[in-house]
C-alpha cells in the first residue's frame, strides 16, 4: 500500500528482499486505504503486502523469508541484542574517553565509565516511556512489586547516577543508593528466573521489550553492583593511604 501518508515498510523490505535474491519485481500498489481493505476483503487475505512468484502465492512478507529460505524477520520472536547493543555502545564511549583522557589507557577508569555510560544509556531507554517500563518492571521486581512508584523513581536513580558516577560527583551519595538498587535488582531477577522459573521479559531496555529476563539482563544489576563496591572502596581507602 502506498498512499500520499502512507508507504508500507513490509512492501518495501519485500521487494528489497526479492531483488537481492535475482528476482524481477512487478509492483502493483493499492493506493489508498479503502482499496488496501477491499483487495483483502475481496480475496480472502489478512495483509498486504501478498508476494506472488511466476503466478504462484506466497503469501506475505514473513511468507517469502520462509519461501526464500530464510531465518524469521528479527523483529520477531526474543533477543538480547539491545541490551547487548547497549553494553558494546558503552564500552566502546568509556575506551576512547580513558584515551582522550591525560593518562591513557586505564582499566580502572575504562570499568567506570562502561558502567556508568551504560547506566545513563539504559535509563534513557526507561525514561522514554516511564509508564510501560514501570509496567514490566513490576512484574518481578521485589520492591516495585509491593510500592510502584519505586518502578517509576528508579528510571531517574539509574540515569542520574550514571550521570554523577561518570565525573565522580557525590560519590559517597551515589554509590550506596546504586548498590542498594542494584542489590533488590539482583535479588528480584535471580528469585523470578532461577528460583520461581518465570518466563518473563525484561524491562532493562523500556517497556514493551522482547529482552528475556536472565542472565544477560542480570549482569546490568551485576555489573552496578561492582562498580557501586568498587567506588566505596576506594573512597574509603583513599583517607588510609594520604
Amino acid at each position: 500500500m502506498v498512499t500520499p501518508k502512507h508507504l508500507c515498510p513490509w512492501g518495501i523490505k519485500a521487494k528489497d528482499l526479492l531483488r537481492r535474491s535475482g528476482f524481477a519485481v512487478e509492483d502493483r500498489r493499492l493506493e489508498s486505504r479503502q482499496a488496501n481493505e477491499d483487495y483483502k476483503r475481496t480475496n480472502g487475505y489478512d495483509e498486504t503486502p501478498q508476494v506472488f512468484i511466476e503466478g504462484v502465492r506466497i503469501g506475505g512478507y514473513d511468507d517469502l523469508r520462509t519461501f526464500l529460505g530464510r531465518s524469521p524477520d528479527p523483529k520477531e520472536g526474543e533477543t538480547y541484542q539491545p541490551v547487548i547493543v547497549v553494553f558494546a555502545v558503552a564500552l566502546a564511549m568509556a575506551i576512547t574517553t580513558t584515551l582522550a583522557g591525560p593518562v591513557g589507557w586505564e582499566w580502572s577508569r575504562i570499568a567506570e565509565l562502561s558502567v556508568a555510560f551504560g547506566m545513563c544509556m539504559l535509563g534513557v531507554l526507561k525514561l522514554q516511556d516511564l509508564r510501560s517500563f514501570a509496567t514490566g518492571f513490576v512484574q518481578y521486581d521485589l520492591l516495585a512489586r509491593h510500592y510502584v512508584p519505586y518502578a517509576y523513581v528508579y528510571a531517574f536513580v539509574e540515569a542520574g547516577a550514571g550521570v554523577l558516577m561518570i565525573a565522580g560527583i557525590a560519590t559517597m551519595i551515589v554509590a550506596p543508593v546504586v548498590f542498594v538498587v542494584s542489590a533488590i535488582g539482583a535479588v528480584s531477577i535471580i528469585k523470578a528466573v532461577y528460583v520461581e522459573k518465570r518466563d518473563l521479559h525484561c524491562a532493562c531496555v523500556g517497556g514493551d521489550s522482547s529482552v528475556p529476563l536472565g542472565f544477560i539482563s542480570l549482569s546490568e544489576n551485576l555489573g552496578m553492583l561492582a562498580m557501586a563496591t568498587w567506588m566505596l572502596s576506594r573512597q574509603f581507602a583513599a583517607p588510609m593511604f594520604g
